[in-house]
């Protein structure tokens, strides 16, 4: 019996690879004859960093950058043994879990530390990037990140503008005289899951900021200054399309990369299922197992559990799901792939001793060995 196992991350109780050993452990101690192959899975977001670099023999690099609050932060990016590829999550340079609640404020949020971790990717010798861009503090249009990658944003009087959507206020030129030479030679994967354009009632500014901090006097002022922006830009760069479907994403990154670099924004989850080489593990495979920390309705729209299951049953392999909890609108995932899925919750507990990782840890090993008994 050959068992491929592709379990994204249970959220602060078990990464990819440790779910996937969990249920490794449960078949071979029902068959030590099955073949059970783990593999990294992840949807872009975060863990995706640590999924690919456990998975396919990455190293993981650690340095200081500016932070959202321009303040210094350590981050954390991987790059994929001998393709000179980098991964990295705009999260740990300017996510807003490191911005306390109290000083969430996307006019002083800046992306500045995600265009250093890919200059410091780019002196390793990386040209390949796969980038997850969710979980942002920031509304900037990505000018932070640029700026760190030698574009200049200058004001009217040719002086560089202020961090954080606040500069783009003053914003009268875009310069790119001083933008690092390597950079025309790297491609860019973006892992983005969201359409939203960068202006008007669905954009970035609109729809995102509130839950970043920024109030309706603020949301207006930054959505007329990113329209400038995106004016401006338009002028450098005949991709600069401000509708584009994802402009809008991680309060405009999105824009940034696909108007000033070689970047394709994609679903994070094919991303990572097309650099993981996934579909021939799953050929030659005769069970599938995957899951996540909490399967529901939501699964079904871009979550990597899903994206498994489909490619499953483009060769008619059976899919297994394994999450810590399950919600009643959870079985429209039957009609997309998932053939039986499973909470490895056994008892009520609190959410604490759930999310425990040696009781999770147990809890999906237990889960498994249950499920296998009937299968091996």
């Amino acid at each position: 019996m050959r068992v491929l196992v592709a379990i994204d991350s249970f959220k602060g109780s078990l990464t990819s690879l440790q779910a996937g050993n969990a249920v490794k452990e449960a078949v071979l101690s029902l068959d030590n004859n099955a073949e059970v192959l783990v593999r990294p899975l992840a949807d872009g977001g975060e863990g995706t960093v640590e999924a690919l670099s456990a998975g396919m023999d990455g190293n993981i690099i650690e340095i200081p950058v500016t932070g959202p609050l321009e303040t210094p932060v350590k981050a954390k990016y991987c790059i994929l043994k001998g393709n000179n590829t980098a991964v990295i999550e705009m999260s740990s340079a300017a996510g807003i879990t490191l911005v306390p609640p109290e000083k969430r404020d996307p006019m002083e949020t800046t992306t500045y530390g995600v265009g250093e971790l890919i200059r410091d990717a780019i002196s390793r010798g990386c040209r390949h990037f796969i980038v997850g861009i969710g979980g942002s503090a920031t509304n900037d249009g990505g000018a932070g990140m640029l700026s760190a990658l030698g574009f200049e944003f200058l004001d009217k009087n040719g002086k560089p503008i202020s961090l954080g959507a606040k500069g783009l206020e003053t914003l009268a030129s875009i310069s790119t005289e001083n933008v690092i030479p390597q950079l025309k030679e790297c491609s860019f994967r973006i892992a983005c899951d969201v359409t939203n354009p960068l202006c008007g009632t669905n954009g970035c500014s609109a729809v995102f900021a509130p839950q970043k901090g920024g109030t309706p006097e603020t949301i207006a002022k930054m959505d007329i200054w990113l329209e400038n922006y995106a004016k401006l830009a338009k002028k450098i760069s005949k991709n600069a399309d401000m509708n584009y479907p994802g402009a809008g994403a991680a309060g405009g990154l999105g824009f940034a990369f696909f108007a000033f670099t070689d970047a394709r924004l994609e679903s994070g989850v094919s991303i990572v299922l097309e650099e993981t080489n996934i579909e021939e593990y799953i050929k030659n495979a005769d069970i599938i197992v995957t899951g996540e920390g909490k399967l529901d309705a939501q699964t079904v729209m871009g979550k990597a559990p899903i994206g498994v299951a489909r490619i499953a049953k483009k060769y008619g392999k059976k899919v297994i799901a394994f999450a810590g909890c399950v919600t009643d609108d959870a079985v429209v995932c039957n009609e997309h792939g998932i053939d039986a899925y499973f909470s490895i919750t056994p008892s009520a507990m609190s959410l604490s001793e759930a999310m425990n990782t040696d009781n999770a840890y147990r809890n999906l090993k237990n889960t498994a060995y249950q499920v296998f008994r009937v299968i091996c």
